[in-house]
């Protein structure tokens, strides 16, 4: 079991001035922000845990005598305050020692710099063919632009922005905060400037003394050929004007293509059906398919099967990046008995019929022979 005043590396009679002391240049070596080793976590907990027992008077006098198995008998917290995390302790050092970056904490940034604009997104839909061959589409977008009136500076015209009383021009104030070391002054942001330094007791009409409006924009999209469902356009400052005369954010386009009805896009290449006849998958033919370019003749192989494909080669989707570069229409073939026969095609199913049982018949003949020689 540790020592409470050995891990803070004191005396047992030392003072509460002393105790603060050590404590202060203990956590200063072992704040995991600083600290990397695998320990000082574990260190830390350890000093938040001594710190708040012995600068408790009860605590303390119950530790000196009875250990801590004496505190947890006399109902005292034995974990620490900080057992949990250092959002407490955190909030101490920021204080303690001037905000130096413990905890996590950072600089806060400049409320008069430059600052960028947000980014937008619109999400359009467009038809199959128009993301196949690309199109130009006019869209609409409702954005912040900067105050056209006041140039951006959110004060009427001939108005400018004064000085916070609050603060006077400086942007923080100091504030007294009550924490496990005592009472302590810190710097925070001015409530009434929020750290800005000034404020505006003229606002711009317009604006509201925001220095941005919100104005409908058209803009003229290309649609590159090619793109495909949930493909994502980017254009450059076209999101919300920046504050300050920050540069403004991007607009995102996310496009959402349409199915179509016919083709069935697979990256580049698109795949239809074609129905044949038994006639024309065992004779072959010549057909019109509807493609991406309009009607073409394709030659249908004899003795296709189902299920097989014919490629149109060139004829499929243009290749986003290369554009010259087109996918493959795959065709594929889909055979159709016929249900409803005329008496005539009756009559020729059935010599066919019988000339291809026939055939079979005469190759088990054939089989039948040839055993019988081995007999």
């Amino acid at each position: 079991m540790s020592d409470y005043y050995e891990i803070l590396g004191i005396e047992r009679t030392a003072s509460k001035e002393e105790i603060k002391s050590a404590f202060r240049k203990m956590a200063r070596k072992w704040h995991p922000d600083v600290n990397k080793a695998p320990e000082a976590e574990a260190k830390f907990k350890e000093l938040g845990k001594a710190y708040e027992t012995l600068m408790d008077d009860d605590k303390r006098a119950t530790y000196d005598r009875f250990g801590e198995d004496g505190l947890k008998n006399a109902g005292f917290n034995t974990q620490g305050p900080f057992a949990s995390g250092f959002g407490d302790l955190d909030e101490v050092f920021n204080s303690f020692f001037g905000g130096f970056g413990f905890g996590g904490g950072s600089r806060k940034p400049d409320p008069n710099a430059p600052q960028r604009g947000d980014d937008l997104r619109l999400d359009i839909e467009i038809e199959f063919e128009e993301a196949v061959f690309g199109m130009t589409k006019e869209i609409k977008i409702d954005h912040l632009e900067t105050c056209s009136s006041c140039k951006g500076s959110g004060a009427k015209e001939g108005a400018k922005p004064e000085v916070c009383k609050t603060c006077g021009g400086s942007g923080s104030i100091q504030q007294t905060t009550r924490t496990v070391l005592g009472h302590f002054t810190q710097i925070v942001t001015c409530p009434h400037c929020h750290g800005k330094g000034t404020v505006i007791s003229n606002p711009c009409p317009d604006c509201h003394g925001e220095g941005r409006t919100t104005v409908e924009k058209k803009i003229e999209l290309k649609i590159p050929a090619g793109v495909d469902n949930g493909s994502r356009m980017r254009l450059s400052h076209e999101g919300d004007a920046g504050i300050n005369g920050g540069v403004a954010g991007d607009l995102y386009v996310v496009i959402h293509v349409k199915p179509s009805l016919y083709f069935k896009r697979d990256g580049i290449n698109v795949y239809t059906k074609l129905e044949l006849s038994p006639a024309q998958a065992a004779l072959g033919d010549i057909v019109k398919i509807r493609t991406l370019d309009g009607e073409k003749e394709v030659s249908i192989p004899a003795g296709i099967q189902n299920g097989e494909s014919v490629k149109i080669r060139g004829a499929g989707v243009p290749n986003l990046s290369k554009p010259a570069l087109r996918g493959e229409h795959i065709v594929v073939v889909s055979i159709k008995t016929p249900t409803h026969l005329s008496n005539d095609e009756k009559i020729l199913y059935q010599k066919l019929y019988e000339i291809q049982m026939g055939r079979i018949k005469a190759k088990g003949t054939v089989k039948e022979r040839i055993k019988g020689v081995f007999k």
